[in-house]
């Protein structure tokens, strides 16, 4: 919202004012979304797909919104996404759609989502467990234990309350009223407990006592903030167990305890019969083990021998590639089904944790600018992933071939471009996980048979929290080049070191050159360097690969290579954040101007550098940083 515009709801007349979101970047027609302030007491705000809840807020507690933890007294307007002017650009501050759990119900009545998966309130099991099982969450819980309150003198007798702290309260609350001003937990606690209906209760200071009587839904736990939310149970629910209860459990641990040590014992006579055999079974198991159900829902694990008959025994004439990770190659399932099969090399520096990473992240990923895992082998030594096959294979197999690079011209080199900036911002910003690549490169970018751009190989992604600087790793993973300056001398990565991987592979697009094997002059520059230089001389239009340069809009490659500068920033607060990317890409909005990248690595030092690193651009290095 622009300074002095509101929202409001006019509970006397019914007129609200409401904001309305774009059709789309580039076109301003009203869009799917509406942003509204509800008429309850206290109100709250909804984002709303049409007539469907999208995203709430939570109370409005007179300084900040009760279910947005990261919210403070300046952020009083509660706009879903919040930029304040610096004086030279608009800067990102707040954003309201961080993870899964921020959308509308996802864990659905009596679920409590805990980032990124959903769990039922204490008390409570899932509806439909399969659904559940498979991660279709909507459904939500039931309570285990029917409630027997039998009005205000006996309620406190058969009923409890079990406190949930964290939590964004649930929709549909009400402000309690009682004869007695309630002014204290303690208070609220006393009038749930002796009213049947009032199924939890919290106290929030500059609110008061908010409770339901309908089922909760749209609880989320936050790590830190929220509210303390207190919800009824049945007394057997916190252990209230009578005699014949102890007896059946005393019973049953008596039986388990028989159970594991019979198993124990078994366990011990397996171990000495087969000695031989140990490793290479437990290998296969440890790794079968690590990947739970829900951690990989939806995933298929293949037989080797179906594998092995769909590629021809892996013969050479389906190999597709090779790379840091193993070979890729091609084979055809039963049905006919195309697959691309990622195999493990055992002599990789990268292995099971490379391995179960992909396995697990890109299971849960879904993007058309992502490649799709169909599933996976993990026999014996033997471990594979397998993906869709696309059709063009990878990116650098056109850009880098002088007879291929023909059939990109600039129009789908573009394309691609912003298919990768999608899938990015997917990463870093929409998808249930919060995802940063560490490898961005052109043989990591894969074409379909229409040549859209698919992001591949997860293998060294890491998730992050949401915040602009998040970890700092001992072990930098990543291919020279590519890396951010900041990422590949102390180890700290962020959204913004995959941005800085994006600006050079969007000048390599654009030049078609290799950013390592690209030497121009006599003074050796790098392709960085030679970028700036053509920027600042014509605007970077030279920048061009001559082959595609009739087919190229001018303007868009003068762009296009400003925003590759900006993005090689040499300090990630220089760098576009991937929202500000996207919308650089998509519009003809008034681009920064970039400052002289000073991570300039010229012929002779990347040579020396490279030494006992590195072997080829192709292959994804990892490099252990003394301390």
């Amino acid at each position: 919202m622009l300074p002095l515009s509101s929202m409001m709801y006019n509970l006397a007349t019914g007129e609200k004012r409401v904001l309305t979101s774009w059709k789309s970047y580039t076109d301003p027609s009203p869009g799917d979304f509406v942003l509204e302030i509800t008429p309850q007491v206290p109100s709250q705000v909804y984002t709303m797909r049409g007539s469907t809840r999208y995203w709430r807020s939570g109370p409005w507690t007179k300084t900040r919104y009760a279910g947005i933890p990261a919210m403070d007294v300046t952020y009083a307007n509660g706009s879903v996404r919040i930029y304040w002017h610096s004086g030279s650009d608009w800067i990102l501050k707040y954003d309201a759609l961080l993870t899964s759990c921020d959308i509308y119900g996802e864990c659905g009545p009596f679920g409590l989502c805990v980032p990124p998966k959903c769990k039922c309130l204490k008390g409570f099991v899932p509806k439909y467990t399969e659904e559940w099982q498979r991660g279709n969450w909507t459904g939500g819980c039931v309570r285990r234990t029917e409630l027997h309150c039998q009005g205000s003198s006996t309620g406190k007798d058969v009923n409890v309350f079990h406190p949930i702290a964290n939590t964004k309260p649930p929709d549909s609350y009400e402000l309690a009223s009682s004869a007695t001003p309630i002014l204290f937990t303690e208070d609220c606690h006393q009038f749930c407990l002796h009213n049947c209906s009032c199924l939890a209760f919290s106290f929030i200071n500059g609110i008061g006592c908010l409770v339901w009587s309908h089922e909760l839904i749209d609880v989320v736990k936050f790590s830190a903030g929220g509210e303390l939310l207190s919800i009824r149970l049945a007394r057997s629910e916190l252990g209230g167990y009578n005699r014949k209860s102890i007896v059946a459990a005393s019973v049953a641990s008596l039986f388990l305890f028989i159970v594991l040590g019979s198993s124990a014992f078994g366990f011990w006579r397996y171990r000495v019969k087969h000695k031989a055999n140990k490793s290479n079974n437990a290998s296969q198991y440890a790794w079968r083990n690590d990947l739970e159900p829900q951690d990989v829902e939806g995933l298929n694990f293949f037989e080797m021998n179906t594998i092995e008959t769909a590629t021809n025994n892996f013969s050479l004439s389906n190999k597709l590639g090779q790379g840091g990770f193993g070979s890729v190659y091609k084979g055809k399932l039963q049905d006919g089904t195309e697959i691309a099969v990622k195999r493990l090399s055992s002599s990789s520096g990268q292995g099971k944790e490379e391995f179960m990473n992909e396995i697990v992240l890109i299971s849960k990923l879904q993007h058309k600018n992502l490649v799709r895992i169909l599933g996976c082998c993990i026999e014996g030594e033997e471990s594979l992933l397998i993906y869709e096959f696309l059709l063009n294979k990878s990116l650098d197999t056109f850009l880098f071939d002088s007879r291929k690079r023909l059939e990109i011209d600039w129009l789908k080199r573009f394309n691609i471009i912003q298919g990768i900036a999608r899938g990015l911002l997917y990463l870093h910003r929409d998808s249930r996980l919060k995802v940063i690549h560490r490898d961005l490169k052109v043989s990591n970018i894969l074409l379909d048979e229409k040549m859209n751009p698919k992001i591949s190989d997860f293998g060294l992604a890491r998730m992050y929290q949401g915040t602009e600087y998040q970890e700092n790793t001992r072990r930098v993973v990543g291919t020279l080049g590519y890396m951010a300056p900041e990422y590949a001398w102390s180890g700290m990565f962020s959204e913004k070191s995959d941005i800085y991987s994006f600006g050079v592979l969007l000048l390599e697009i654009i030049s078609g050159e290799k950013i390592s094997r690209f030497c121009h002059g006599e003074e050796g520059k790098t392709l960085i360097a030679y970028a700036w230089e053509s920027w600042c001389e014509t605007g970077g239009v030279d920048l061009l690969d001559k082959d595609v340069a009739e087919s190229c809009q001018p303007l868009e490659v003068e762009r296009c290579v400003q925003i590759g500068l900006l993005c090689v920033q040499h300090q990630p607060s220089d760098r576009p954040n991937t929202l500000e990317l996207l919308s650089m890409l998509t519009t003809t909005s008034d681009l920064p101007s970039p400052k002289e990248p000073t991570f300039v690595i010229h012929a002779r030092e990347e040579e020396s550098l490279s030494k006992g690193l590195i072997t080829d651009n192709e292959i994804s290095q990892t490099v252990i940083l003394g301390r």
